[in-house]
């Protein structure tokens, strides 16, 4: 075994204008959960147990899409989603559609342990919520006053912003939303960052294990699934690695990019990183995306092919890193 390694992402996809204190805003908070990780791990803590801390600290946070802060759906509100999988024996349980559970990621993993389903949604899983006794927050709580400012401006852009905080935005109007023509499934939307939150884990026994939490887009239709709960785009962990990723989810719904990552491990024989940039080099097609992942020896990568992803990582030989492009 190669020892623990855990990395985080706060999403794909970074405006080269993006001012300085904003850069430093994120990557305090990145340090800050990989100083939580880095702790559990020294503590023994299970990869699975670590991932789902780290994440919450992350929904906590209302800096990036996920948890308080989340994007607003069209309707001006907040359904959140998110998944967890555990590599041995893959377990795995997701969640979409939540409007009051205060922390997604520990209600998915509630789905895992407490029920026969992988996922639930919507009515469904806030009616699980209750039952299991879960921290319940009125929706208000998710909604900041700077996603209702970028709410209004994708309106007035008759746009899908990817994030809700797009510097050129506030300065040009809702004109230049559509400047940019890069589609989904056929339609312009508008392309920054979507600010997804993830995190994998290595344990010292080798066991992977990953996490992903998303608001989604911002002004996205009610009802909008993307791919951070579903496993296998999103989210995925086996014996040999745990990927989360973040981006333009339609693409990486389509390319199953996650499960992508372990089945040329698997079945090309490449290493982690090999199959880091292999997965997004070859099968995004002209989506935008990132991901990060480590090994069950203790590897850890990223990728991503957006002008920049909000990450980090460390390993246990002492190996600490954060960056944004």
């Amino acid at each position: 075994m190669g020892g623990w390694a855990i990395a985080v992402h706060g999403g794909a996809g970074v405006d080269p204008n993006l001012p300085n204190e904003r850069q430093e805003e994120a990557k305090r908070l990145l340090n800050r959960c990989l100083d939580i990780g880095i702790s559990a791990l020294r503590s023994n803590l299970s990869a699975i147990d670590v991932v789902e801390l780290v994440v919450r600290e992350l929904e906590t946070d209302p800096l990036f899409n996920s948890g308080r802060g989340s994007a607003l759906t069209e309707k001006g509100t907040v359904e959140m989603e998110a998944s967890i999988m555990d590599g041995p024996k893959r377990r795995c349980g997701a969640v979409s559609g939540l409007t009051t559970v205060k922390n997604p990621i520990s209600l998915a993993r509630l789905v895992m342990d407490k029920t026969p389903h992988s996922y639930l949604g919507f009515a469904g899983a806030e009616e699980f919520a209750r039952n299991q006794g879960v921290e319940l927050v009125d929706n208000e709580y998710f909604i900041t006053e700077d996603n209702v400012g970028m709410l209004k401006l994708a309106k007035e852009a008759n746009s899908i912003l990817f994030d809700y905080r797009i510097p050129t935005l506030t300065t040009c109007g809702g004109s230049a939303a559509m400047e940019n023509q890069l589609q989904m499934n056929g339609l312009p939307i508008s392309l920054y960052a979507p600010e997804t939150v993830g995190c994998v884990v290595v344990d010292k026994q080798g066991h992977c294990a990953a996490a992903t939490s998303t608001g989604g887009l911002m002004n996205k239709m009610t009802g909008r699934i993307g791919d951070s709960p579903l496993i296998g785009s999103g989210t995925y962990a086996c014996d040999l690695v745990a990927v989360s990723c973040t981006g333009e989810g339609e693409a990486i719904i389509r390319s199953t990019l996650a499960r992508e990552v372990a089945a040329v491990m698997e079945y090309k024989g490449l290493n982690l990183h090999e199959a880091v940039d292999y997965v997004i080099k070859t099968r995004l097609d002209e989506g935008k995306a990132g991901l990060i992942a480590v090994s069950k020896n203790g590897e850890v990568a990223c990728g991503f092919n957006t002008t920049g992803m909000f990450r980090g990582c460390a390993t246990e030989d002492g190996f600490m890193e954060v960056g944004v492009w």
